[in-house]
């Protein structure tokens, strides 16, 4: 029989290009959503129907923090692999709606983790966050680095889904990987990031928002990268790490099988460049309003992806002139503008 993996968060910007990705392997897909209204449905539909093509993908809708429903789930499919990508994302937004946060991040990350005790799968890869290096600016960021620190709820829940598979991993023998993700772009990306924005309102002569006046810096990370990425961290899976020292513990890897691993561009960009790579890619000039960078919000995001590379034998680089100009044609495309 086949491989069975789920991939939660399906209909959304990662999951469901890395469900794309695995169309090329023998694996069957089972992907769940809630499908909720954080940013546009008819995008996530639209990115749905792509998939739903495929014989070996399974849709079902539902919300990862319905304990009943996902006990039921992992009960009926005995998944092997699970990837879990949904969450309720945005670092802004915290601020109005935290009680989302908890329910998806924390209650709804629970619930994946006794679906994959309870059923012995193989290995969980779960998406984490750069957010989570918070106050912390030694940087290119480390996993090995403080992540003590962090700086809206958004953060908090990804740092603590951290410990929680520790936990697992230490208690159950669960081997799991999570993803340090930084700044994904790209083709059918989400409505509610900067990059998306820009665009749209740059074609529509609306002006944009440009926080801490254009001198923030991101570690811009391509989605074809992040597939890559993740889809090579599936099949290698986790173990213990034999010179794990509890005298001097180290935070991106233990005694139990659990790692940790950034995937970033490994090259961050200024805020007033991106604009200009996407001015320059659209013919037309932004009109910006300059803003004092919002509470919960960082300055800046720089990857160090050497850990990756050994792992995996993979280091993102889409240049961010290439990965710009790809978006913009997809949003062309798919906007009919």
């Amino acid at each position: 029989m086949a491989d069975k993996i789920l991939i939660t968060g399906i209909a959304g910007f990662i999951g469901s290009s890395l469900c794309k990705k695995l169309f090329n392997t023998d694996i069957d897909v089972v992907g769940i959503d809630n499908l909720n209204d954080y940013y546009d449905v008819q995008l996530k539909k639209d990115r749905l129907k792509l998939l739903q093509v495929n014989p070996r993908f399974t849709f079902i809708q539902m919300d990862i923090a319905d304990v009943q429903s996902m006990a039921a789930l992992f009960e009926e499919y005995k998944f092997d692999y699970v990837v879990n990508l949904a969450a309720q994302a945005g670092v802004l937004y915290s601020r109005e709606n935290p009680q989302s946060y908890i329910q998806s991040n924390l209650v709804g990350f629970a619930n994946i983790l006794e679906g994959c005790r309870q059923h012995k799968v193989r290995h969980l890869v779960y998406a984490s966050s750069s957010s989570v290096y918070g106050a912390n600016r030694d940087m290119p960021f480390s996993e090995s680095n403080s992540t003590n620190h962090p700086i809206s709820l958004y953060a908090a829940t990804k740092k603590s889904n951290e410990m929680m598979a520790h936990s697992y991993a230490h208690m159950f023998g669960l081997p799991s990987t999570g993803l340090r993700f930084f700044t994904v772009y790209g083709p059918w990306g989400r409505p509610d990031m900067a990059m998306f924005k820009f665009i749209k309102a740059i074609l529509n002569d609306e002006r944009i928002d440009v926080y801490n006046h254009g001198k923030s810096q991101r570690d811009f990370t391509y989605i074809d990268d992040i597939v890559e990425g993740v889809y090579r961290c599936i099949f290698k899976i986790a173990k213990s790490n034999p010179n794990w020292d509890g005298f001097k513990p180290t935070i991106e890897s233990s005694e139990a099988p659990y790692q940790i691993f950034n995937i970033g561009n490994n090259e961050p960009c200024e805020l007033m460049y991106l604009i200009e790579v996407i001015e320059k890619a659209l013919g037309k000039k932004a009109k910006k309003n300059f803003l004092d960078l919002p509470a919960g919000d960082v300055p800046a995001t720089y990857a160090n992806v050497d850990k990756l590379n050994q792992h995996v034998g993979f280091h993102p680089g889409t240049p961010i002139e290439k990965g710009v100009q790809n978006l913009i044609n997809w949003y062309r495309d798919y906007y009919k503008v």
